[in-house]
């Protein structure tokens, strides 16, 4: 029995974003022109493991860069630990850079609805934790209007029967430490990389071709 355990617990810390072994060494950032982003638009999301959310997010056409951050909570600066631990109040989020002449909020809207399941509470896949919950982070009356009247119309044709998702204000994001930043693209062998990034974005690419680079 101790043994079953054991094998459980390394399995779900293989195949969890907390538990994951982090690569340090490989930090490769894609080349985005400072001009791209200083013009850019903002839009703030959570959805479960960051790493997973900024994959899906930098595979839209307009997009020009997501960023790996921690929104939410009322600690300051929080880190990678902190955020593990479920107390810091903040979600796993993710800061994107898009331009609006090409893709709108409603569509990166549309994008975070279609790349995870917004009826579970606090979990997101094999993570638990109010660190991933699902999130959406408005900066304008806009935005909170298009979110809440997505959130209206995906109950009424019953594409989920519930939903889950925060709507709220954005108050930080604080940039998470530059190891987690293009995790999935630079390290696409590790466990949880494989066995649960890359599957979500292969899935999130066949729900919508249309809007992939």
């Amino acid at each position: 029995m101790k043994r079953l355990l054991s094998i459980f617990v390394l399995g779900f810390a293989l195949y969890s974003c907390a538990g994951s072994e982090i690569n340090n060494n490989q930090l490769e950032k894609q080349d985005i022109a400072p001009a791209d982003l200083e013009s850019a638009q903002i839009a703030y999301f959570a959805s479960g493991c960051f790493w997973c959310v900024e994959a899906v997010f930098e595979s839209v056409k307009g997009v020009h860069e997501a960023v790996s951050g921690y929104s939410g909570g009322d600690s300051k600066k929080p880190t990678y630990s902190e955020i593990c631990t479920g107390r810091s109040g903040h979600a796993e989020a993710v800061k994107v850079y898009y331009d609006s002449s090409i893709v709108s909020y409603q569509t990166l809207v549309d994008v975070f609805f279609n790349s995870h399941d917004p009826t579970t509470l606090n979990r997101q896949g094999p993570d638990s934790g109010t660190q991933y919950r699902s999130a959406i982070f408005y900066q304008t009356d806009e935005e909170k209007q298009i979110a809440k009247s997505t959130i209206k119309s995906l109950l009424a044709n019953k594409t989920f029967n519930k939903i889950t998702t925060e709507v709220s204000k954005l108050d930080v994001f604080y940039d998470a430490e530059d190891y987690h930043q293009d995790y999935e693209r630079n390290n696409p062998n590790q466990p949880y990389v494989k066995g649960v990034s890359i599957p979500r974005l292969n899935k999130f690419k066949a729900k919508m071709p249309e809007v992939l680079k």
